[in-house]
């Protein structure tokens, strides 16, 4: 695994494994309003904030030194740089078409509600 590999797998793990901390982060805030344990655990900080940073270093680590998922990961990689990607001129004309069939949609979905409202509304009178 070359440099650059190395530094965007790292990356990717460090990224991951905080999203997990946050949220299980949230989570426990979520459930503290629902649960009494998990609210009484929520008064002590070494909980609160220990347990989400403890899983996000513990997964960080597991997954940085496992070689198996490193061996996956770099597979990955190899199979991304394959990939042929679009022009950008093209990407922005896709992006302009899917913008205009989603304005030409909502437009017609909104049509259709209010007509429909309009007939509900005469119905009930």
């Amino acid at each position: 695994m070359d440099k650059t590999v190395s530094k965007i797998v790292t990356l990717s793990f460090l990224v991951f494994s905080v999203l997990i901390g946050y949220t299980v982060s949230t989570l426990l805030k979520v459930f503290s309003g629902a649960f009494g344990s998990v609210a009484k655990a929520m008064n002590y900080d070494l909980f609160k904030h220990g347990l989400p940073v403890a899983l996000t270093l513990a997964l960080f680590i597991y997954l940085q030194f496992n070689s198996k998922i490193l061996v996956w990961a770099d597979e990955v990689i190899i199979e991304i740089k394959k990939v042929v990607w679009p022009p950008g001129k093209d990407v922005r004309g896709m992006t302009i078409v899917v913008v205009v069939m989603v304005l030409i949609s909502s437009v017609i979905v909104s049509f259709f509600d209010m007509f429909s409202g309009f007939v509900l509304n005469q119905l009930m009178k």
